[in-house]
């Protein structure tokens, strides 16, 4: 039972993760052909396009894929429940459904900051994934990189803001009643 709850989980995870980019992407306004932009939009279409016809966007804000991925962070409390034959709280579903939604967000703001700052060491010369990733987190460290400018060469804003993301994850760990269980 273990093994199928991870493979849920990852599942549930995967889609969720697909789906934030998707709307990060369209937020940033990142490159629409490139290459990791192509993916996560042709993955995408399958589960976004038929809710897009019954919810549309408001001022450029992709509702109908905001409300898809929250409906799968929901799901992944209420579907792994019901399989392991405990018991299923919707309105705690969709509370901690929300929560997981925002600290999965977070999460992967961490993880394509790490990516990026590792392949600023190994990649030479231009790549397609590189230039998505320094979109996706522009809104994040250009201000940042303002207040603290780079110390002969050294970019410390990533390490700046890997600093502000775990601040905040104490913060609400403290203030989100079961953050720190997600």
């Amino acid at each position: 039972m273990e093994a199928i709850n991870y493979l849920l989980k990852f599942a549930f995870d995967t889609v969720l993760m697909i789906l934030v980019l998707r709307v990060w992407l369209q937020l940033v306004r990142a490159d629409f052909y490139n290459p990791f932009s192509q993916f996560i939009v042709k993955v995408s279409n399958p589960l976004v396009i038929p809710l897009r016809r019954v919810i549309p966007s408001i001022a450029g804000v992709d509702l109908a894929t905001i409300v898809l991925a929250y409906v799968f962070a929901t799901l992944t409390f209420i579907i792994i429940p019901l399989i392991n034959s405990g018991p299923i709280d919707i309105v705690s579903a969709l509370y901690l459904g929300l929560i997981y939604l925002i600290k999965q967000t977070g999460i992967l703001l961490f993880i394509i900051m790490l990516v990026m700052a590792l392949m600023s060491w190994v990649v030479q010369g231009y790549n397609p994934t590189q230039m998505i990733f320094h979109q996706l987190t522009a809104p994040v460290l250009a201000p940042i990189k303002r207040i603290i400018p780079s110390i002969g060469g050294l970019d410390l804003s990533v390490l700046i803001a890997f600093l502000l993301l775990n601040v905040l994850n104490i913060l609400f760990r403290g203030w989100i009643p079961y953050w720190a269980m997600l």
